[in-house]
């Protein structure tokens, strides 16, 4: 990840550290307002198009306002997105210091699907996380913050479809959450409250289950709470919910939180 100048977390009025968190899946920067464009937009996901940087450019002003932001169906740079990265791309519009990207498939020249985390602080460590599938490729990024006496770990996924697939890759991530004592874990899960294999995941870690349901899929008409910021008891929730923006075919889901005093976050001086 890159370095910049110091910046500190927010402290307003009554002395809490404010963080604020976005997951995305930004649908390699197609927008998607209705359903048969699925149909008639296909041709975007393996061929260049003049519309997504200019997409790809109001998705980077949402993301301003947040902290860190996990992206889900980004391109590492191929024929579709121009040879663009696309973490890198919305890292520098929004004026992020630190950007990872993660190719899950290298298709070539053709598609390097891909995840991206990008922070205003610098993680101590980043690491990719292969998941169990029947298909290979899914990976998550674990980024560890903060000292090592109150490490924070900020997991980004991005499931299978399959739910045999993801019981799975929940049982797998649920040992490593357990190695923080705090946690936020976000993506596109590809499954609801209440499905079993979230179930499995509150009843493995300490992980807290949504309050209510937030709907992100489809943008234009959202029906089904799918992506998710999940966190850990200490990790004060002051405000979740959608931002609704037809910038792909998910909406963002967006987080405002309350840090413990111990949780102490960095950057490094240029």
């Amino acid at each position: 990840m890159n370095q910049q100048q110091d910046i500190t977390v927010d402290t307003p009025a009554d002395g809490k550290h404010i963080l604020r968190i976005m997951s995305y899946n930004i649908q390699v920067g197609i927008a998607t307002s209705r359903v048969h464009q699925y149909l008639t937009n296909s041709w975007k996901h393996v061929l260049p198009h003049t519309q997504r940087l200019a997409n790809l450019d109001r998705v980077a002003r949402l993301l301003g306002d947040f902290d860190i932001v996990g992206l889900q169906e980004v391109d590492a740079g191929s024929l579709r997105s121009n040879y663009i990265n696309l973490a890198e791309y919305l890292a520098v519009r929004a004026g992020f210091p630190y950007w990872y990207h993660q190719v899950n498939r290298n298709i070539g020249r053709f598609a390097k699907h891909s995840n991206g985390l990008l922070s205003r602080f610098h993680p101590v460590e980043v690491r990719d996380i292969p998941l169990p599938g029947l298909i290979p490729g899914r990976n998550a990024i674990m980024a560890r913050y903060g000292s090592s006496d109150e490490p924070l770990g900020v997991f980004m996924l991005h499931l299978a479809l399959s739910r045999r697939a993801r019981m799975r890759q929940l049982a797998m991530i649920s040992e490593m959450v357990n190695e923080f004592p705090h946690v936020i874990l976000m993506g596109d899960m590809n499954c609801r409250p209440g499905s079993p294999e979230m179930n499995l995941l509150f009843k493995r870690t300490h992980l807290r289950e949504p309050l209510e349901e937030t709907l992100t899929f489809p943008s234009w008409r959202p029906a089904h709470h799918i992506d998710h910021i999940l966190v850990t008891p200490e990790l004060n929730v002051r405000e979740v919910g959608a931002l609704h923006h037809a910038y792909s075919d998910h909406l963002p889901i967006v987080m405002e939180l309350d840090l413990p005093e111990s949780v102490k976050l960095t950057t490094l001086a240029a």
